[in-house]
């Protein structure tokens, strides 16, 4: 791992943290001690979906290593460009789940709200990496008409704030639209998808989290694919999240050339656990454009889950899943 050599990165503001990230694919390569020419970069894949990545996150790749685990969830190669039949820009039919900017109602009793039209990080395997967050971002002028659809729609219970990343948003936006959402007697539960706390964990270090006190029971599902991505500053944040009284769990993609084998799914789950974090599902890639390098065979997903069956206590599992265009939950596949 890189060690951390400027004390400011410990007190800079999340904000500021997000402002220096890297964008160009030769910076992190110096960073890291790598030649570019040895790793099949891709000016044109990064031109499509820019490179970004927080330092604090560059922190955790191990230099020299052009196969780290973390690098290559963000790194932009040639790879990306390959065009394989079933790999779509919305292979999950989102457009047709878009009722009102902002708002995605796939299934029955919850909406999901894209609250932001960015990510701290551009993970490479990125579900919506085609999604029209300029379309679906309107702040609070989309207020009115989402609060009228919920009232239309009385078999919504739970709100999911998703993105980009719900936790780009400021704390007095979230407390403002939380606090909206836990007035209408309807919405029982909040859930927030976030990968923030873990690329940048200052931005929890830093709240006061006041946001979360309008929902008893909120569930904060983190996004974290390899143990490496789990340091003493997430440690620390789950733990404030957890204060808050937030249930903190995990959902992981299995990834080739990431995490897609026995000891790297040990040590996840169990390293997350031991963070305070519960394994909650480990998706199969969506079937992306730009994503075919990362794909999983369920035939080997299925035999990975079999060993980890027989490795790790129940409450250590995630369940195997995948998300499949027009159905009313996602798929469980073991």
């Amino acid at each position: 791992m890189i060690q951390q050599t400027d004390i400011s990165r410990q007190t800079s503001s999340w904000q500021s943290l997000l402002q220096t990230a890297v964008t160009d694919p030769l910076e992190l390569c110096r960073i890291l001690q790598l030649d570019p020419a040895a790793l099949a970069l891709s000016p044109d894949a990064a031109n499509q979906f820019p490179l970004k990545v927080p330092r604090s996150f560059i922190d955790r790749m191990q230099p020299g290593n052009p196969q780290d685990p973390l690098l290559r969830q963000v790194l932009a190669v040639q790879d990306e460009l390959l065009e394989l039949p079933g790999l779509i820009e919305d292979p999950l039919q989102e457009a047709a789940s878009n009722p009102l900017p902002g708002l995605l109602h796939k299934y029955g009793n919850r909406v999901l709200l894209t609250l932001a039209a960015s990510c701290a990080v551009n993970c490479r395997y990125c579900f919506r990496r085609h999604f029209d967050y300029a379309a679906n971002n309107e702040g609070r002028r989309a207020w009115p008409a989402l609060f009228h659809y919920l009232h239309d729609h009385p078999e919504v219970d739970e709100v999911i704030l998703s993105g980009g990343d719900p936790l780009m948003a400021s704390d007095d936006y979230l407390t403002s639209l939380i606090a909206k959402l836990a007035g209408t007697a309807q919405i029982k539960r909040l859930r927030i998808h976030t990968r923030l706390p873990v690329v940048v964990p200052q931005r929890i270090l830093q709240s006061d989290l006041g946001w979360l006190k309008p929902f008893d029971h909120p569930v904060v599902v983190l996004h974290i694919n390899h143990a490496n991505e789990i340091d003493s500053d997430l440690q620390a944040a789950v733990a404030r999240l957890r204060q808050a009284g937030s249930t903190v769990m995990n959902q992981a993609v299995l990834l080739a050339g990431v995490n897609d084998n026995l000891e790297a799914q040990l040590d996840l789950h169990r390293r997350s656990f031991d963070a305070g974090i519960l394994p909650y599902y480990l998706h199969l890639p969506d079937q992306v454009r730009g994503t075919a390098h990362f794909q999983v065979t369920l035939e080997a997903a299925l035999s990975l889950m079999s060993a980890l069956q027989s490795r790790l206590s129940g409450y250590l599992l995630p369940r195997l899943i995948t998300e499949e265009p027009g159905k009313q939950s996602k798929s469980h596949l073991l």
